[in-house]
């Protein structure tokens, strides 16, 4: 009986000295176990961090060059743009200089025409004074009998403003000169002398008439000043003078507001405007 106690006491002995080496035994083996699971997935990951970098050693030098490329073709596209821009602000401002200058030719040219037509009655002027000192001295009468007598005038305008109608400027200019240096006094003079601007006008002759239209306002008591005063603005906008257009047209409204041609220069200002 005490002898088997004694096996009984030392088997109890051994197992107790041995479970734990068992279990030991058995975690090492788990622990294994996990250290080859993660092995592997270091050594899955470093295959593919080596692929990314193959695939970068690859990929960026063609992506640099690509960045390169776009950089130098934006840069050479901001270079053309401000070259052409550089062209246009340049033509823009021949464009400008040229108009100005056109302008102030018009404007030169314009002014020298009116001092020549003022030198020229000047000469006139001064011919008919001598004309009248040579009469007086010789003794004969200074005034004499007018050249058209009423019914000749009335028939020399109807005629001339005939030759008009038919597009005879020419021959409506010598009539309407006529009866204007002949009697500037007959009822219709001053309408001799409008048609007379008209004529030139006509023919283009944009200078000469306005010259001629602003005789017109020479006549007192005339109804064809606002008539005269319309074909100046339209005589200078064709002229390409455009501020004197404005100016003219102008005159229409803050002088001849009743006229019938107040509507057409308040539509021509407004036109002028955009100029």
């Amino acid at each position: 009986m005490r002898k088997r106690a004694t096996y009984l006491l030392f088997y109890l002995i051994t197992i107790i000295i041995l479970t734990p080496s068992l279990i030991v035994g058995q975690g090492q083996k788990n622990y294994d176990k996990e250290l080859r699971r993660l092995n592997a997935k270091i050594d899955r990951v470093r295959v593919l961090v080596d692929s990314l970098e193959f695939n970068d050693q690859l990929l960026l030098p063609e992506l640099m060059a690509a960045f390169k490329q776009a950089v130098k073709s934006k840069t050479q596209q901001d270079s053309i743009t401000i070259v052409i821009m550089k062209r246009i602000n340049t033509l823009s401002n021949k464009i400008a200089m040229l108009e100005n200058q056109s302008r102030f030719m018009d404007s030169t040219a314009l002014e020298i025409y009116n001092k020549l037509v003022m030198v020229e009655n000047k000469i006139v002027t001064l011919t008919n004074s001598y004309n009248e000192m040579s009469k007086l001295k010789s003794g004969k009468p200074i005034s004499s009998e007018p050249k058209f007598n009423a019914a000749k005038y009335r028939q020399t305008y109807m005629e001339s403003l005939g030759y008009f109608q038919n597009q005879e400027y020419d021959d409506a200019i010598t009539g309407f000169s006529e009866l204007v240096s002949s009697d500037a006094t007959n009822d219709l003079a001053d309408n001799s002398q409008y048609w007379l601007a008209e004529c030139y006008y006509s023919q283009k002759n944009f200078k000469q008439a306005i010259g001629e239209f602003e005789k017109v306002f020479n006549f007192a008591g005339t109804d064809k000043d606002d008539d005269a005063q319309l074909k100046l603005g339209l005589a200078y906008q064709s002229m390409g003078n455009i501020d004197k257009a404005r100016d003219e047209f102008q005159r229409i409204i803050d002088y001849f507001p009743g006229s019938e041609y107040y509507p057409k220069a308040k539509e021509a200002l407004k036109k002028l405007s955009i100029y």
